[in-house]
């Protein structure tokens, strides 16, 4: 059995090699042949390193030689990719993987700007705050899944936090009472689902597509008898953008990070307090625990059942925090269906990051990059359609999901009620 076991994990290495090996040879071979194609020597891309209407943190433009740096750069991805065919990068896979993702984006850019410009620290400011809610539904779902409940229920959690959120902020005129009630709104339907999914055993994904139903259901009709007719109960202020001294001045870096609002920076401090806590605690281990083996767990004195109803609280209030973006960090107002599904593409970050605070912010990044480049493509007129752009993260997941680039699977007991004996 374990001489299987092994041999089943050479295959999947080797296949693994030779796919990623063949897409890095492949898109190398489309960056020089296709990308590089309509471009003279003299051609150039100009890439603008400050955001527009920013007077601190100033850096000048960067020219870009766009047929050189193209050969380049396809060229660069060719080798690694016949490198890792024939011998591979072993362990340094993840450091190639990231290497080359980084050369084709910058190929990409290089090709949609040439001859034109394109705003570089506008696109990184906006993918930044685009990731928001994709990483904060993110987190939340680590935080119910490592303690072994599934949530799928994250999209109407922020779908009502957004909503409630408006309607308070509206009526007090506070901004942080209206965040206050969208993360408890949430809490108090991560609580519902807590309550159905240890409680009463119902299975989870059910669970969790009824709140979804009944959120949406909620929002809209509240909405349409009443917020699109009152227009008091729907204009909140916003959360302004904060420019921390001195670390805003920094070029490029400055602007990109530390101008924010409070919603980035708080998914900041979520990350390092989720992976320090997850990873780092007693509280962590034993969350952990009762998401892999809650019998084991149960048997040292852990209380499964509280552990469980605390996670998916958590997750629910942090669900909420992510709903509060929509309508306090970004439009200040409530509009249905205003999530868009951004609770569904943080399961898929979650799941990208292997359930990892730290890797799913990198994937929820991804995708709030891949959404920023669509816009400024589009702006840019590339014969490129802006929908095949957001449609590339997506496929990255389901290749993670297939095993291609690594393990998909998630904590051995999330999804599997537990029964005390």
């Amino acid at each position: 059995m374990a001489r299987q076991m092994k041999d089943l994990s050479v295959r999947r290495s080797d296949t693994r090699k030779l796919i990623l090996g063949l897409i890095s040879i492949g898109l190398g071979l489309l960056v020089i042949l296709v990308f590089n194609r309509p471009f003279s020597s003299s051609t150039v891309s100009t890439f603008l390193m400050t955001p527009g209407g920013y007077t601190e943190g100033v850096m000048d433009d960067i020219l870009v030689p766009a047929r050189m740096s193209l050969w380049i750069s396809g060229g660069i991805m060719i080798l690694a990719g016949l490198y890792h065919l024939f011998v591979g990068f072993g362990k340094k896979e993840t450091t190639f993987l990231i290497l080359f993702s980084i050369l084709f984006v910058f190929s990409f850019l290089v090709y949609v700007s040439a001859d034109k410009r394109i705003n570089i620290a506008s696109l990184f400011s906006s993918a930044l705050s685009m990731a928001v809610p994709i990483t904060l539904g993110a987190f939340s779902g680590i935080l119910c899944e490592r303690s072994g409940v599934v949530n799928i229920a994250i999209e109407g959690m922020m779908l009502m936090g957004a909503m409630v959120g408006s309607i308070v902020g509206s009526v007090t005129g506070s901004i942080w009472l209206g965040l206050i009630a969208a993360m408890l709104s949430s809490a108090l339907l991560a609580l519902v689902h807590a309550w159905l999914s240890i409680k009463y055993k119902i299975n989870q994904i059910i669970s969790g597509t009824v709140i979804n139903i009944f959120s949406t259901g909620m929002t809209s009709f509240i909405s349409s008898m009443f917020l699109q007719n009152i227009q008091s109960l729907n204009k909140t202020p916003r959360f302004p953008n904060v420019s921390i001294p001195l670390l805003s001045k920094i070029p490029f870096f400055g602007p990109v990070l530390f101008s924010n609002s409070l919603f980035v920076y708080g998914m900041i401090l979520l990350l390092v307090v989720l992976q320090f806590a997850l990873f780092r605690t007693r509280w962590g281990l034993r969350l952990r625990s009762v998401g892999e083996h809650p019998k084991a767990a149960d048997t040292l004195g852990i209380n499964v059942y509280r552990t469980r109803y605390m996670a998916v609280i958590l997750g629910g209030l942090v669900a909420g925090f992510g709903g509060a973006y929509f309508s306090l960090g970004s439009v200040g107002r409530f509009d249905e269906g205003m999530t868009a599904g951004k609770g569904f593409i943080g399961l898929a970050a979650m799941i990208f990051g292997g359930w990892i605070p730290f890797k799913a912010m990198l994937a929820g990044i991804l995708f709030g990059f891949a959404d920023a480049l669509a816009s400024s493509v589009s702006i840019l007129r590339s014969p490129i359609p802006g929908q095949f752009i957001n449609m590339l993260p997506y496929i990255v997941t389901i290749v993670v999901l297939a095993g291609v680039v690594g393990s998909g699977s998630g904590p051995a007991a999330a999804g599997t009620p537990y029964d005390k004996e």
